[in-house]
């Protein structure tokens, strides 16, 4: 694995880039650094066992819950609501490498949930409130409201932020979100078509036209009072970088787009990955991408990408694009940076590559979100004037 970032398992990417998203979201909440460890020392001799991973993930989430619960009938609300948040992180930790989506798995999924809403209960500042994006054909997209406190009225200007392929809106919002919104901004965490809830229990399948969840989600910002919706913006992480470009190409109410990692032709990225045997750097195993796209087999993976590109799409960009990345990424190609990078068509356009030299320059900086978090969030209010 090249770079010079912390890798647990220095022959397992995946299991160390899994890892450590746990250790670098610890400022905001997501875990303990020595629970961290413990697991991680469970774990070694047994890499590539997601078996294993998913049990000893999930050991610690339990015994964080047993925690919370006791916490909570001694009314130590505050208590209770630490322990529920890194609760949450380590059942999603260890779910998020389980193929197929068993019982097992969707147990653990409503377990982290269920957590993270209980330790919202208890957190003043900021206000996390659980709400529902009406979506087409009758359905809804399960999402979070944050904003600095439940009495601030605002209207605040408001960033949607989308998940990557793997993970969902409670691990985003560990992703530094508290300190978003102190810099007077509202944030709406959604878990969009093929992530979170989304594809878990309501079936909603991973699409290319991701203009239509983000317009969704606009739409349900106009009806808040506390919402500026004529300064909305939109992020989105590691496959985010094609998600963002894609909602603010064809989206026009959307004033800003940060575009957390990169991406230009996935359907070619899938099949180098495919052509490899699977033998490359992966975030989480093969067999999830066939599952949020509701594909039968390689063909019809590739088949079912098809539009998953952004050429011909970028170039529609009009409002404020950042992209920022790392110059080590395993996952994706650094040439496909640039490819769409120049190709943007916003006149205010920042391309951020973060280098092994200062740390960040792994796939969404997750060997130094302490820098890379801030400097985007900074961009975010100056762009949206929050």
């Amino acid at each position: 694995m090249k770079g010079n970032w912390f890798t647990y398992f220095p022959d397992n990417y995946r299991w160390s880039a899994g890892l450590i998203i746990a250790l670098g979201t610890a400022p905001w909440g997501s875990s303990d650094l020595g629970e961290v460890d413990r697991v991680g020392k469970r774990l070694k001799g047994k890499e590539g066992d997601d078996e294993a991973w998913f049990t000893e993930w999930t050991r610690m989430g339990e015994e964080l819950e047993t925690l919370a619960k006791e916490a909570t009938s001694k009314k130590r609300y505050i208590t209770a609501s630490g322990f529920n948040f890194r609760a949450c992180m380590y059942f999603q930790t260890g779910e998020r490498f389980r193929q197929p989506k068993d019982d097992r798995a969707l147990d653990a999924s409503r377990r982290a949930v269920a957590c993270f809403k209980e330790a919202a209960k208890y957190v003043e500042r900021p206000s996390i409130e659980s709400v529902e994006i009406p979506y087409e054909g009758g359905k809804s997209l399960p999402a979070l409201f944050v904003k600095p406190s439940a009495e601030a009225k605002g209207p605040f200007p408001t960033v949607i932020f989308f998940d990557g392929l793997d993970v969902n809106k409670e691990y985003c919002y560990f992703w530094g979100v508290r300190d978003m919104v102190r810099r007077g901004l509202a944030c709406l965490l959604v878990d969009g078509p093929g992530n979170g809830e989304s594809i878990r229990f309501r079936g909603l399948k991973l699409r290319y036209d991701m203009e239509v969840p983000a317009g969704a989600a606009v739409d349900y910002l106009e009806g808040r009072k506390d919402v500026d919706a004529k300064r909305v913006g939109v992020m989105a992480l590691s496959l985010g970088g094609y998600y963002a470009p894609r909602a603010a190409a064809f989206e026009k109410r959307l004033k800003a787009c940060v575009a957390w990692g990169h991406s230009w032709d996935y359907q070619a990225q899938w099949k180098r990955r495919i052509e490899l045997a699977y033998k490359t750097a992966l975030s989480v195993p093969p067999d999830h991408i066939k599952w949020v796209l509701g594909a039968s087999s390689t063909e019809d993976i590739l088949k079912k990408l098809e539009n998953f590109k952004l050429k011909g799409v970028v170039e529609r960009i009009e409002c404020p694009f950042l992209m920022v990345v790392g110059e080590e990424d395993a996952q994706v190609p650094a040439e496909d940076a640039h490819s769409c990078f120049n190709a943007v068509g916003a006149k205010d356009k920042t391309l951020r590559i973060f280098t092994a030299e200062e740390g960040g320059s792994q796939h969404c900086q997750n060997d130094r979100l302490g820098v890379a978090i801030p400097f985007m969030h900074d961009w975010l209010a100056e762009k949206l004037k929050a």
